[in-house]
């Protein structure tokens, strides 16, 4: 009986770490000002597309977070920088916050992109089907 209950457990174990090895796509957004939610937001990415290569990831930085990508002044530079050469990952910027900021594609981390509209894009993705995460702190 004991041997019994072993393999039944050991059955849902692989059956539970197979369920999760599922591909998945996931949009991040990342609006805050606060340096330690760019740093947590660019961990976190790292860490998913590490864990899931088969998976599709996309960081949407817009309005207070600009400082994130912002080649100068990231906290974050590191990481993304890393991370945006994975063929999985994208990380994006609204070009109307670049306007508001009165910045430039030449200021951002190099791999970075931009997208017209950063709100439009997560309600695109979400439409398409991807999770969705909201960084916040």
């Amino acid at each position: 009986m004991k041997k019994v209950i072993i393999a039944a457990l050991a059955l849902c174990l692989s059956i539970a770490v197979q369920a999760q090895e599922e591909p998945i796509k996931i949009v991040f957004d990342v609006t805050s000002e606060n340096p330690e939610v760019h740093k947590s937001a660019a961990r976190h990415l790292k860490l998913m597309s590490e864990s899931y290569p088969d998976s599709e990831f996309e960081m949407v930085i817009y309005s207070g977070a600009y400082k994130m990508v912002d080649k100068n002044t990231s906290v974050a530079r590191e990481t993304l920088e890393e991370v945006v050469k994975k063929d999985n990952v994208s990380v994006v910027v609204c070009s109307f916050t670049l306007k508001r900021q009165e910045k430039t594609v030449e200021d951002l981390i190099p791999g970075i992109t931009t997208v017209p509209d950063g709100i439009y894009e997560i309600v695109m993705r979400q439409k398409q089907g991807w999770g969705y995460i909201k960084e916040v702190k």
